[in-house]
């Protein structure tokens, strides 16, 4: 589909019908701007304007996809082709605005994550709660993109995307433990003892010694067993 030639085309019937960018935009309920972007080649008419802007034109549909007068010895060689070209133009204009979407979700969905880092204390389990909720937001606007994938590889993709965020997230709140000595946001159990709480997460283990003392600590061991009665040997 020539835009170009179609815009051409457009301003040609336009002026033999004596008619102003803002006579015909009026006529047709859009602005003068559209029009002018239509003519110069910018974009194309939405398609529930097509019969209107060809009723106002004097012309036909076929007329108004080539490009031209269509002669009755092309026309329906011209029908065909431009039946396939206003599909594919109607495939592509739905594929952009659903990346558009799609992007949207994904900014979206990282904000979410990281304002949840930024505002709710580690201990808050709100904080894991947000950064996941970001991670599915953003998941959706993934999935905007592989729709065209065959459902294995779109499974596939998008499992491992969620798996990247998570994992990222993750390692964001490990860095926090050991450089910043907060609490983790992804512990899984949360034991509290004598000056003591122990935060089993999924990888790694936190000890949280002297709780609420100048002398405070965080120690990261590996992830092991542990006597909830007896965690306070953790810190001896």
């Amino acid at each position: 589909m020539n835009q170009e030639k179609i815009g051409k085309f457009i301003a040609e019937c336009r002026k033999q019908k004596k008619m102003t960018q803002s006579e015909l935009g009026e006529r047709l309920g859009v602005t003068e701007k559209s029009i002018s972007n239509w003519e110069n080649g910018r974009n194309m008419p939405d398609l529930s304007l097509f019969k209107p802007l060809c009723d106002e034109l004097c012309i036909t549909i076929n007329d108004l996809l080539s490009g031209e007068k269509v002669k009755e010895k092309d026309y329906k060689e011209k029908l065909e082709k431009n039946i396939i070209n206003t599909i594919d133009y109607t495939n592509k204009k739905i594929e952009n605005r659903n990346n558009f979407i799609g992007i949207l979700f994904i900014i979206f969905g990282v904000l979410i994550s990281i304002t949840a880092i930024a505002i709710f204390p580690s201990e808050s389990s709100w904080g894991s709660i947000y950064s996941v909720l970001g991670a599915t937001v953003s998941l959706i606007g993934i999935s905007k993109f592989t729709k065209r994938l065959s459902y294995p590889k779109r499974l596939l993709c998008n499992f491992s995307y969620f798996l990247i965020f998570l994992s990222v997230l993750f390692i964001i709140d490990y860095i926090g433990v050991v450089n910043i000595e907060q609490a983790p946001r992804f512990s899984l159990i949360t034991i509290s003892g004598d000056g003591v709480i122990y935060y089993d997460t999924l990888f790694y283990d936190v000890v949280r010694c002297n709780v609420d003392e100048e002398n405070e600590t965080f120690n990261v061991i590996k992830n092991q067993k542990y006597d909830i009665d007896n965690i306070d040997s953790f810190c001896k």
